[in-house]
């Protein structure tokens, strides 16, 4: 009887372990099936970069780089500044960290492709506006003017690079 015990043991445990294999190769299945088709598997994979090419050379570049991470850290100062209701310094970063300055100006020109000097300038116009909004010290509406001017910063990704 015992021997007939431990062969049924056996058996018993064979089984358990062949289930919990089979369960754990299909759940590995299961997961390698979503991850190969989870959306951010598909954004990190390598696409083709049709936007616009600037044909900056590395100095170009990097000065540029330099002004979108102004710009950046600018539009952090105004959302923070917004926040703190200190309207009238959020204000004077819109107007003087990304308005219409003489220096901007004649950086979007700079580049020699008209469709992003006239991205360029309506970015910057429309942080003049911005400006201008934030002074009535209405927040709604100096959100939504935030909101219009970072738009441009998406288009302007989308269609060019350097």
């Amino acid at each position: 009887m015992s021997t007939f015990r431990l062969i049924f043991a056996t058996l018993t445990f064979s089984l358990i372990f062949l289930s919990c294999a089979s369960n754990e190769s299909a759940n590995e299945n299961v997961l390698q099936e979503q991850q190969e088709s989870s959306p951010m598997k598909e954004k990190m994979q390598m696409q083709e970069d049709d936007r616009i090419s600037l044909g900056l050379n590395d100095m170009q570049k990097q000065h540029q780089l330099k002004n979108m991470r102004s710009h950046l850290v600018a539009v952090q100062t105004i959302v923070e500044l917004l926040s703190k209701e200190n309207y009238d310094l959020a204000s004077k970063v819109a107007y003087t960290e990304l308005g219409s300055t003489t220096e901007m100006k004649l950086m979007c020109a700079s580049f020699g492709n008209e469709q992003f000097e006239n991205m360029g300038l309506a970015f910057h116009a429309s942080a003049d506006k911005m400006s201008e909004i934030i002074k009535t010290k209405d927040k709604k509406a100096s959100l939504e003017a935030l909101s219009v001017t970072m738009n441009y910063c998406v288009q302007c990704h989308a269609n060019f690079r350097q």
